[in-house]
């Protein structure tokens, strides 16, 4: 048989691939999709203070808030897709993220922002952060990090694009014709992606990738009761772990250290006097520049050891900020940005792995939802608290100093935390009733 070109042979690899890689692709659109509005907020503190004559701190309130309702959810999210399927739940997620973005194409009040922006997609929010991530790691037993790094890196890559799109597309149209355009559109690609979205290889009859004849890995899905006390006593056995209470703690610190400089950094370049448009490539870059270390960061950490390689990069999060303290010209941001997007793409892209490392194949949706309530309450804290600041003093100079030393908190409640080497409930599964458990695949039966 003739030899395959490299074109045939991309497309058969693309064809024949494991579902689980679909699974890469699709969760890294949907995460896109779900956070772009929220990822570039930064330019939406301009374009309403602008349009609106908001003032910067009710603006931001709504943003906090937003983040507080996602992080109290998020726990709740987390037990709905462990029990009900993580697919039903970013259904209905959807249904709040689409209802969301039309209703923000309607507002000419503050309360209304509050209520479509903080309320509405806040729901939203809770329900895809905690079950994209999550249902991503359910399909992989090897290469988790492999994973997430592709994941996490296309992310970065689409939203430096989608920045300077939407400030395009709100200099170039009115409010309202871009929120219905991006509804519309956001809405359509959620639903159909989720269509193909399966929750856990089991939902298609599937072993996760990697998994070898004889592992436990279920084809069948459980059923809602099995499932239910599968998370209850993984929970009692999670909770006696010193990762389990860290974790949250530690993804709150890092999100006040970067949410601060995500929310005000354009603002606080446009106060230096650089144009609206060029301070939108401060995001740009450092979205761009979070790339090369959202893909490293979690395949280093997969395989070295995940603490080591998040404290590293929540150091470099953390000093990247120190420059902000001088500078003032565009070219100066953009060096800022390029330093603090390796950081930012570092701190947040292990946290999967590391929990993959501490806690295995459990039911680790619950868990993680914490850990994003943590996270969400950082988010939350970070911009209200710089906003807070500038409109008392007119300068961001405390907040930078908060930002730094959330960072370095973070990287040494790290340090603390039970190694990574050894997984800490090995035998949870022991405290289930039989029927409960994961049971290895029956042999296949003997040629006659």
């Amino acid at each position: 048989m003739a030899e395959q070109n490299l074109p045939s042979k991309v497309v058969h690899n693309v064809v024949h691939a494991h579902y689980a890689w679909y699974i890469v692709a699709m969760g890294t659109t949907l995460q896109l999709t779900t956070n772009f509005v929220s990822q570039a907020f930064a330019i939406l503190i301009v374009v309403m203070r602008d349009n609106f004559g908001w003032s910067l701190t009710a603006i931001v309130l709504a943003y906090s808030l937003r983040s507080v309702i996602g992080a109290l959810l998020s726990p709740y999210a987390g037990i709905m897709g462990d029990r009900f399927g993580a697919r039903r739940v970013m259904m209905l997620g959807g249904g709040f993220f689409m209802g969301g973005l039309l209703l923000l194409s309607t507002i000419t009040e503050i309360w209304q922002l509050f209520l479509y922006y903080s309320i509405v997609l806040g729901i939203a929010q809770a329900l895809f952060r905690v079950n994209i991530p999550t249902t991503v790691a359910a399909w992989f037993k090897t290469k988790l990090g492999v994973a997430v790094g592709i994941q996490q890196s296309a992310g970065g890559m689409g939203a430096s694009v989608l920045a300077p799109g939407l400030a395009i597309l709100l200099t170039q149209t009115d409010w309202q014709t871009a929120f219905l355009a991006i509804g519309l559109g956001g809405g359509a690609t959620v639903f159909a992606l989720l269509f193909f979205f399966h929750a856990d290889p089991a939902d298609r009859g599937m072993a996760p990738y990697g998994a070898e004849e004889g592992d436990k890995s279920p084809v069948n899905p459980f059923s809602g009761a099995v499932a239910k006390v599968r998370s209850q006593i993984f929970m009692k056995h999670a909770k006696r772990t010193r990762a389990f209470w860290f974790l949250p703690l530690v993804h709150h610190l890092g999100c006040v250290g970067h949410a601060i400089v995500i929310v005000h950094g354009v603002f606080y370049a446009t106060t230096k006097g650089v144009s609206l448009e060029a301070a939108t490539f401060i995001i740009s870059i450092y979205s761009f520049s979070s790339i090369a270390s959202r893909l490293m960061v979690p395949i280093l950490a997969d395989r070295l050891g995940a603490k080591d390689v998040m404290a590293f990069f929540y150091f470099i999060q953390g000093a990247a900020v120190v420059m902000l303290f001088w500078t003032t010209e565009a070219w100066q941001f953009y060096i800022f940005a390029v330093i603090f997007g390796i950081g930012f793409g570092g701190e947040m892209s292990a946290f999967l792995v590391v929990n993959r490392q501490y806690f295995g194949m459990g039911p680790v949706r619950t868990v993680f939802g914490i850990q994003s309530m943590g996270a969400g309450l950082g988010m939350a804290l970070g911009g209200l608290v710089g906003s807070v600041i500038y409109d008392t003093f007119g300068s961001y100079s405390l907040a930078w100093v908060i930002s730094l030393a959330a960072s370095l908190g973070g990287m040494v409640a790290i340090i603390t935390m039970e190694s990574t080497k050894n997984e800490l409930i090995p035998e949870w599964e022991d405290d289930l009733p039989q029927d409960a458990r994961e049971q290895a695949p029956a042999p296949a039966p003997a040629d006659d």
